[in-house]
């Protein structure tokens, strides 16, 4: 037969084929009994009777590999189904999960804002409880002493110089500098010796306590004008002198 032909039918299955075949062959041999000469009534009955006995067997043989073929489809649509029945269980089941656990989460964070809000009302009341101490009174600053002031004349002088000589541990009374002072310049801080051997040499003696240059310099007081004519930079740097010298300006009676 030519494919074209053929094409659309069905494919038979081995059992089918044996079927076909078995009836073919029970018709040639009924073919071939009814052309075999000399051949009797009995000879035609017993084929008729193969032939009847032969069709039964090939279309029971179908009929059966027919309901095997229906089974097994059918047993592959109920496995199918219980598959997807499964697989459909199991889903339910996950989604089930994922919802209590997001629940739980949830209601977790929810207690835990509870219990923070709870601990804030509390560190609240406690603080309302205790009463804050009182700010201690800004400490008062120590007024410093006011400068002293000294007059700008002969005693005002003398009592400057001899504050400060308190404080460098230089010996010295108000009598012995003032009597000193009159003997040495009257009492005028711009007096200035222009004849003694002082002046011979360059060097004249000036100011109250009559101090020439190089000893001014030398025994200058920290804190007091580098002037020589300044009057108290010139008396204490004198007294710090004669101190060095003499062992105080109490101790000085005549030209030092």
């Amino acid at each position: 037969m030519p494919k074209h032909l053929t094409s659309g039918l069905p494919r038979l299955s081995r059992t089918h084929k044996l079927s076909v075949a078995g009836v073919a062959t029970a018709g040639a041999a009924a073919l071939v009994f009814s052309i075999v000469p000399g051949a009797g009534a009995d000879q035609g009955k017993s084929q008729a009777a193969a032939v009847e006995n032969v069709k039964p067997v090939a279309f029971s043989a179908v009929d059966t590999a027919a309901k095997a073929q229906q089974a097994t489809i059918t047993q592959q649509a109920n496995n199918s189904a219980a598959k997807g029945r499964a697989e459909a269980a199991a889903k339910k089941a996950a989604a089930e999960k994922a919802a209590k656990a997001k629940a739980a989460a949830v209601a977790k964070a929810k207690a835990e804002k509870a219990r923070a809000a709870k601990a804030a009302a509390s560190r609240s009341q406690v603080r309302t409880a205790i009463p804050a101490a009182a700010p201690k009174p800004a400490a008062k600053p120590v007024a410093k002493p006011a400068a002293k002031v000294y007059p700008d004349n002969l005693d005002g002088w003398i009592r400057e110089s001899l504050d400060i000589m308190a404080k460098k541990g230089i010996p010295g009374s108000y009598e012995g500098i003032h009597r000193n002072i009159m003997r040495e310049s009257s009492g005028n801080p711009m007096a200035i010796n222009n004849w003694d051997i002082n002046a011979i040499n360059g060097t004249p003696s000036k100011g109250l306590l009559q101090v020439i240059q190089p000893t001014f310099n030398t025994y200058h007081v920290e804190g007091t004008s580098w002037n020589l004519y300044d009057p108290v930079a010139n008396i204490t740097a004198a007294c710090n002198y004669a101190a060095d010298r003499y062992g105080s300006m109490d101790n000085v009676n005549s030209a030092y």
